[in-house]
């Protein structure tokens, strides 16, 4: 009865376990949430391999390993798939076992290993792979402990290692250890011979360690040693016999006739590889290496190129702050051009604060970036420093593709006033030139390319279809705007060569420096867009590395020139600040001079409209603009009798 019974229920519980039941080992005791083992070193050795497997349990208590006392050379753990274990209490190994011992501590739900947790343990390999919580190993977890020879923390949250009780590691794997961004103190490293990370820096950190190590160590004992020279031999058999023996003692006498030592002592090509000390280890392995996105160098890669970044960027950021400043100070009517230009400056201004941010990244990091370059591309930082450059320098070619586009409008419609571009569509075309470039930036936020994919923060990532998209369309908008800009220059000289449009000297004028200005600045982008888009199509004919004298000497010099020949070079700018600065008490003299230029001219037009002539408009023009400013009337001198 009882059999059929069990079997009526087995299938149940194979259906209710899904086809995996946990079952207790016969030398542990088992309830629903804990373990407890005992010795076992009778029912080890009948087995052919001795391991201990706990797995798939409900478990939330660490099982009680410290009574088992296993006499096994090949002893074996598996605490695996137990969701409800979170953390790997002090000595919770010891008594376990005094040999070598394996631990698989993977697909639990640890979330943290506590001090001294391997104490007593001589550990070969340590796996705690696919441990997804798993955020901390306190500094003294190995405390206690020999080894782990491996270690594996694949797929976990863990944020650093410990800096201690990792000297006898050889091999290290970290794979999709996405948050580890920061490896521990390398001294405490010093037996790694095999590294499997996630980021291409580590290895760019580890092999240069590496290096000087190697470097360090062959200086020292070829200081110290005379077998010590630049070229040792691979093998023993490299050694010549030139060498001279020279021989002291009773025996001398007797092998003074000999032709050398080996025709009396035999072959004497005794070699001790362990004892060798100028034997050079392996070379450390590491994966992955760095590739053309990543090269182990600082930000900037050039010397020259940190110093330019600064001068750029100072220059870009006070041009474009005082700009911004005269503009927003001045009492003059606000034109559509002055407008225009306060949107050019502060486009500008975002690339100088962008290139600012990189500059004080690089200076900070020189020489061992690749310590911190996971931290810097993966940070905020970057991201805001990319959305600056994209937002910038694409708000940048639209208001300057919008001034070209009134300036034409303007010199087209000379004598038609009622159509000239007025504030309330200048603002309109502002606003949805504002939405474009806000959204071009922060698609890049959202998972469309990224900024983390280069230490300029730029969006170089085309490895999805959607990305590869994106990159080309925001380079497809750049040689857009450079073409209606051309179009648009190309009517404006043949409108001002025709005869039968005159007085438009003064558009004229303005249209050809403007034409100058703008060209130049397309010029400077151009080698940028060229090697861009043959980037964007997986055809790259430059490095990364080379790609950054154009991205500091090429890209940043419109924002560092535009303040200047668009506004601080030109006669109402100069108008602007010399009354801004008279308002605080400095070049008064030269302020007034333009105030009564200014109203001299208002009144000479309006003379003009009303009455069609100017015949004696200079005078009154001076009387009453003098009478605005009595301080500046002559005073009658009096004689004193």
């Amino acid at each position: 009865m009882w059999r059929c019974l069990l079997l009526l229920v087995s299938p149940l519980l194979m259906s209710f376990c899904g086809g995996v039941c946990f079952v207790c080992p016969e030398i542990c005791r088992c309830s629903q949430k804990s373990i407890t083992c005992n010795s076992a070193t009778e029912s080890l050795k009948s087995t052919t391999h001795s391991r201990l497997s706990i797995s798939n349990t409900g478990i939330s208590v660490f099982p009680d390993l410290t009574s088992i006392f296993s006499l096994e050379s090949d002893f074996v753990l598996y605490i695996c798939d137990n969701l409800n274990l979170r953390s790997v209490p002090p000595n919770a190994f010891i008594g376990m076992t005094s040999e070598f011992t394996t631990m698989n501590l993977f697909n639990n739900g640890l979330q943290e290993i506590e001090s001294h947790a391997f104490n007593g343990t001589k550990i070969d390999k340590l796996v705690l792979k696919n441990n997804k919580d798993l955020r901390v190993i306190h500094e003294d977890a190995f405390e206690g402990a020999f080894g782990p020879t491996m270690l594996d923390v694949s797929s976990t949250a863990l944020e650093t290692l410990p800096s201690r009780g990792l000297e006898s590691v050889l091999m290290l794997v970290a794979r999709s250890a996405f948050a580890l961004k920061r490896l521990p103190p390398l001294k405490g490293l010093k037996s790694l011979r095999e590294a499997q990370l996630t980021y291409p820096s580590h290895c760019c950190v580890l092999l240069s360690w590496d290096y000087d190590r190697e470097g360090s160590v062959i200086t020292a004992l070829g200081n110290g040693s005379s077998y010590c020279g630049d070229i040792s031999p691979a093998n023993p058999s490299d050694v010549t016999s030139d060498d001279s023996l020279t021989l002291d003692g009773p025996f001398a006498s007797d092998i003074a006739g000999s032709t050398s030592a080996e025709d009396t002592f035999g072959s004497m090509d005794f070699y001790y590889p362990e004892l060798d000390l100028c034997q050079r280890r392996p070379a450390l392995q590491c994966s992955p290496e760095s590739d053309a996105f990543n090269p182990c160098e600082d930000i900037a890669g050039f010397g020259f190129l940190r110093v330019a970044i600064w001068f750029i960027n100072v220059l870009a950021i006070a041009g474009n702050l005082t700009v911004l400043l005269v503009l927003f100070t001045s009492r003059c009517k606000l034109t559509v051009p002055k407008f225009l230009m306060c949107h050019l400056a502060f486009a500008d201004l975002c690339i100088g604060v962008y290139l600012l941010m990189i500059a004080t990244v690089d200076l900070r990091t020189r020489g061992h970036y690749s310590q911190h370059a996971i931290e810097w591309q993966t940070g905020a930082g970057c991201r805001i420093a990319g959305f600056l450059s994209v937002f910038g320098g694409e708000l940048s070619i639209y208001t300057l593709s919008t001034i070209t586009i009134e300036r034409w409008h303007t010199i087209t419609h000379a004598l038609r006033l009622e159509h000239r571009l007025g504030l309330r569509h200048a603002s309109s075309i502002m606003v949805i030139g504002w939405v474009v470039c806000l959204v071009m930036a922060l698609l890049p936020l959202m998972g469309v390319s990224s900024y983390n994919k280069v230490s300029m923060c730029l969006p170089m990532d085309i490895e999805t279809p959607l990305s590869q998209a994106y990159v080309i369309l925001l380079l497809l908008f750049n040689v857009g705007a450079f073409l209606v800009i051309c179009g648009c220059y190309v009517c404006i000289y043949t409108a001002v060569r025709n005869p039968e449009f005159p007085g438009r000297a003064a558009d004229a004028k303005i249209a050809k420096r403007m034409a100058v200005l703008i060209f130049t600045d397309f010029l400077c982008m151009a080698p940028i867009s060229f090697f861009a888009i043959s980037a964007a199509f997986k055809v790259p004919l430059i490095t990364v590395t080379n790609s950054k004298i154009l991205l500091v000497l090429f890209y940043p010099i419109n924002s560092c020139a535009n303040p200047f020949l668009y506004a601080i070079f030109t006669r109402a700018f100069r108008k602007d600040a010399y009354i801004l600065l008279s308002s605080m008490g400095c070049c008064k003299s030269k302020a007034n001079l333009y105030r009564m230029k200014m109203y001299c001219s208002e009144n000479i037009n309006r003379s003009k409209s009303s009455s069609g002539s100017n015949v004696n408009s200079r005078a009154p023009c001076a009387v009453v603009w003098m009478s605005r400013f009595p301080h500046l009337t002559p005073r009658p001198q009096i004689q004193r009798v």
